[in-house]
């Protein structure tokens, strides 16, 4: 029978049980252009 103090290790892959493809940053990046974009086209007209 398995102890409750017992520590289990696992990878970070295998922790988030999928890959990290790092789309956040480019839609992240993208969004900041956008609101800035619109902005600036409010502050303008």
């Amino acid at each position: 029978m398995a102890d409750d103090n017992d520590r289990i290790h696992v990878s970070a892959t295998e922790a988030r049980a999928g890959a990290t493809p790092g789309v956040t940053r480019y839609v992240l990046a993208i969004s900041l252009i956008a609101a800035i974009a619109v902005m600036a086209y409010i502050l303008l007209t």
